[in-house]
């Protein structure tokens, strides 16, 4: 397989207190792709991001920071997991508003099952993903 340029990669991810969606993006080409989701449980899943971040070896991170009424604590346990990554993997971490990124990949997959793309019912892991993804579009197009 070969190996991504590390240069234009971008690793977004939906954090959750059950799944971690994760997704890729090319900078070049401001493209972004669901890659997987991780089983969060008490623990978040070090090992696998590890894994993910040494495969990708991605130039900047994006995390969903859900902001409004009801998000404080989500929010500070992200906030968190934010300066970890940081401090484990002295990459630059951005944070984008993901308010409603899960409603927008649920919308997405529907959409995508009654085009006929998906034949499939797919499970939350799937929304996971897809929510990583838009997080991932929607820095990029935030960037000029």
């Amino acid at each position: 397989m070969a190996q991504p340029d590390d240069r234009h990669v971008l690793l977004a991810f939906d954090f959750g207190l059950r799944r971690l969606g994760v997704a890729t993006a090319n900078l070049a080409t401001r493209t972004a792709s669901p890659l997987t989701t991780l089983r969060v449980d008490r623990e978040i899943p070090w090992s696998d991001i590890d894994r993910v971040v040494k495969d990708w070896r991605p130039a900047q991170l994006v995390v969903g920071l859900p902001e409004g009424d009801g998000a404080a604590r989500i929010a500070k346990i992200i906030r968190r997991f934010v300066a970890q990554l940081i401090e484990r993997y002295g990459l630059p971490v951005a944070t984008v508003d993901e308010t409603l990124t899960s409603v927008a990949a649920q919308t997405e997959i529907a959409s995508a099952r009654r085009s006929g793309y998906l034949r499939r019912r797919v499970g939350r892991d799937s929304t996971d993903r897809v929510a990583a993804c838009l997080i991932a579009e929607q820095w990029m197009s935030a960037k000029p």
